[in-house]
């Protein structure tokens, strides 16, 4: 059996960072590795698919979608090409291009290898800025080839995103396709790292006090993404003679013959030879090269506040613990997640394209580039909101040497970067159609995204700064076991099995996924010393209700869910998770023999429900069969908190299948007494009922009520019955497609959440997560 927990661990107990050993280090890499190609595999292969945006069920919809009805549009753009924006996707779709020769730091992998990265800078394009991505991978190393492959996209795309394509082709490529196409052209692993490098450099200039035009900047590395950070720096005011360039063979001066026409643009008139004489002195560093590249005795001899950019993948040139034991007055950068002042791509391009495809823009120019790393730079500056401060609670988000670079999911970004890069396409003229009204635009994007998947993220942020001990009940099942894997490799905590150890020990190695149970805790309820204190606990609870000691006694050595929740409860574990092996009202009813409804709550449970970028909350899902109107009452108001929790202003519905009187029936009384009851509590919400779920989700239906109280159409949806919620949750999930995050336990005074027995893995790890996340609140 797994380390029991140290007295000074039970009670609240501050969290007691795990010891990191080579064989765990291991262990996270192979189960890492087959949860990736579990994931890729599982379901519908891959990561992408394609569905339709108009409704395409009816003979009359076939005969507009296609033939006859389609020759209008053809015949249209045939006349004004233009309207192809218009009238087919061209306008919001970019094509994520490569040939495989630089695949991450893999290498050259070739262009199939290289699909799953493509199908990935596709779904962060949706996800981060409702750019629709198709990937292309072009099977040729030849240069001209692949530009001829490209070059005869135009009509079909937006846009063309460029990826991990080897240099010094890649500069070629990219120039010669500029030149060719009337679409925007950009190489993400140039410039991409090139503007958020820069954004964060001029936050660091702005904190030392520096003034552009006076520092001195070493770049160690010459390829793409080297050479765009120094063409870039270069653009907004560094002089060229203030940047010494560094390859593996040292200083790229004047005097040496093996440079590329890239290299030598930038090849100085300096005695300095290698890194370290370059290094003394310089204000600044910058790192797209390899591990290890700079001491800490090169750091040391730096200038004053010196400002360091190790951005190599995935181990920078040097740590910013290195830099620490030397210099403690250094602002300092990395490409890693796990350090502050992460240079992620995922800043940019998605927000770069939105903002170029917006007004139509013919190319992404010097112009566009400079004005999304200075909206970068100012987004920095700026308060912090609530929801993307919570998450970073461990760190402190205000601007300064530890935050000179806003977190990817600050929800902000979308409203801040499009809006400045399609500014810069308008002033620059390659704006073929400028939008008028920027503050309407700004609102557009704010609302084109729906926050929970950055929530989401949030909560996870959340937790790895506030690990915790979660409970995994059913620690003996293939699944429970994955997840909590993935729970400890995500830095979230201590997971602890509820188990055999042999058993558990069988499986993980079975899996593949190694032998090390470092990081895990295992806890055998009929070996475990806390088993007599449970089982104490629960008879003062249930002595009362029929229960005999032996009876107790047994529940606690058999019962994984109630041995689970004793943890809990008495905060020898911060919370728990389980679902998979019982029915959910089992687990349920295991749990409230243990844990108490927090004070004046109601336990209940809400689905959120994602489809098509848009997520609505679904309340009661699970336990109250037919609540009464104070019930539907005490839903509302508990659904629309965790809503707002969930970065979603609310729009409560209570439904019915009758809308406003018509018809008339008990059920819907119900709710209009729940209506009642809200306008009684004057609640800082909205909400409206009863009403029936077609007009709550339709704004057309809506205007036809004047009176209506809703803004908008409804996100939080407070079922009448337990059947209508249930059934409905699941239906939209299996035939409609939608992604389900629950049910969310609510109610509970200590943080239990019970998941579907068809849960997968990752569903267990959001629910975790999410019950790890309450217990750090």
């Amino acid at each position: 059996m797994g380390t029991p927990p140290s007295p000074e661990r039970r009670g609240p107990f501050p969290f007691c960072p795990l010891r990191i050993k080579a064989s765990m280090v291991n262990d996270s890499k192979r189960n890492l590795e087959r949860e990736a190609l579990l994931f890729h595999s599982t379901g519908r292969p891959g990561k992408i698919e394609i569905h339709p945006t108009k409704p395409l069920a009816t003979q009359r919809d076939l005969s507009l979608a296609y033939s006859p009805g389609v020759a209008a549009p053809c015949l249209e753009i045939a006349r004004d090409p233009s309207t192809a924006y218009d009238y087919t996707a061209k306008g919001n779709l970019v094509a994520v291009i490569s040939n495989g020769t630089a695949v991450l730091g893999l290498g050259d992998l070739g262009a199939l290898a290289g699909k799953p990265v493509m199908e990935g800078k596709a779904v962060l394009f949706k996800a981060f800025a409702d750019v629709d991505g198709i990937d292309l991978e072009v099977d040729t190393r030849d240069v001209e080839e692949f530009i001829n492959c490209v070059r005869y996209l135009g009509p079909s795309f937006g846009g063309i995103n460029l990826e991990d394509i080897k240099a010094p082709e890649c500069f070629i490529i990219e120039s010669r396709l500029r030149e060719l196409m009337d679409i925007p052209v950009f190489h993400d692993d140039q410039h991409g790292t090139a503007i958020i490098a820069t954004a964060g450099f001029l936050n660091a200039l702005d904190l030392t006090g520096r003034k552009i035009s006076d520092v001195r900047l070493v770049v160690n590395g010459a390829g793409a993404a080297a050479i765009a950070c120094v063409e870039l720096v270069k653009a907004v005011g560094l002089p060229h003679e203030n940047v010494i360039l560094c390859d593996s063979k040292g200083v790229v001066h004047r005097g040496r013959t093996d440079l590329n026409q890239w290299k030598s643009a930038h090849a100085q008139d300096t005695p300095l030879r290698t890194l370290e004489e370059a290094l003394a002195g310089a204000d600044a560093f910058f790192g797209l090269s390899v591990k290890g590249a700079v001491t800490p005795a090169m750091v040391a001899v730096m200038a004053p506040r010196p400002i360091i950019f190790a951005m190599a993948n995935p181990d920078p040139e040097i740590t910013p613990e290195d830099v620490r034991s030397v210099r403690q007055d250094a602002i300092m950068a990395t490409g890693r997640s796990d350090y502050p002042n992460q240079i992620n791509n995922v800043l940019g391009f998605p927000y770069i394209f939105r903002g170029a495809l917006d007004v139509r823009a013919r190319t992404i120019n010097d112009e566009m580039k400079i004005a999304a790393a200075k909206a970068i730079a100012a987004l920095a500056r700026e308060d912090v909101p609530d929801e993307v401060a919570a998450a970073y609670a461990g760190r402190r988000l205000r601007y300064g040497p530890d935050y000179i670079i806003p977190v990817p999911f600050d929800p902000r970004l979308i409203a801040a970067i499009p809006p400045a890069v399609a500014e810069a396409a308008m002033r620059s003229g390659v704006a073929r159609r400028p939008i008028i009204d920027m503050e309407s635009y700004r609102r557009e994007l704010s609302a084109r995204l729906d926050p929970t998947a950055a929530s989401l993220q949030a909560l996870a942020a959340e937790v790895q700064t506030r690990p915790q001990r979660v409970v995994f009940a059913e620690g003996e099942e293939e699944k429970m076991i994955r997840a909590a894997l993935a729970f400890r490799n995500a830095g979230y905590g201590t997971p602890i099995l509820i188990g055999r150890e042999e058993r558990i020990r069988e499986t993980i190695t079975s899996l593949g996924l190694g032998t090390t149970l470092d990081g895990l805790e295992i806890q055998n309820a009929k070996l475990s010393y806390h088993t007599k204190h449970y089982t104490d606990f629960m008879y003062r609870r249930l002595q009362r209700r029929g229960s005999l000691y032996r009876d107790v006694q047994r529940m606690v050595n058999q019962d994984r869910n109630v041995f689970a929740a004793c943890m809990v409860a008495l905060e020898d574990a911060d919370a728990m998770v389980t679902g998979t092996t019982r029915h959910f009202h089992s687990c349920l009813n295991d749990v409230l023999r243990v844990v108490d409804p927090t004070p004046n709550e109601l336990v209940f449970s809400v689905t959120l429900m994602i489809a098509r970028g848009r997520t609505v909350f679904i309340a009661d899902t699970n336990v109250h069969e037919a609540p009464t109107a104070e019930e539907l009452a005490d839903i509302a108001t508990q659904a629309a908190a965790l809503a707002r929790r969930m970065g979603h202003e609310p729009r409560v519905a209570l439904l019915s299948y009758s809308t406003f009187g018509a018809p008339v029936g008990r059920t819907p009384d119900r709710s209009r007494q729940a209506v009642a009851i809200l306008e009684e509590r004057r609640v800082t919400f909205e909400f409206e009922g009863e009403i029936g779920a077609h007009v709550a989700l339709d704004p057309e239906l809506l205007s036809l009520y004047p009176f209506c109280r809703l803004s908008g159409p409804a996100n939080v949806l407070i079922m009448p019955g337990l059947h209508s919620a249930n059934i409905s949750s699941k239906l939209l999930q299996k035939m409609g497609g939608a992604t389900a995050i629950g049910p969310i336990l609510m109610g509970l005074s200590r943080p239990c959440q019970i998941v579907p027995m068809d849960a997968t893995v990752s569903d267990i790890l959001h629910m975790a997560t999410v019950a790890a996340a309450e217990a750090g609140r």
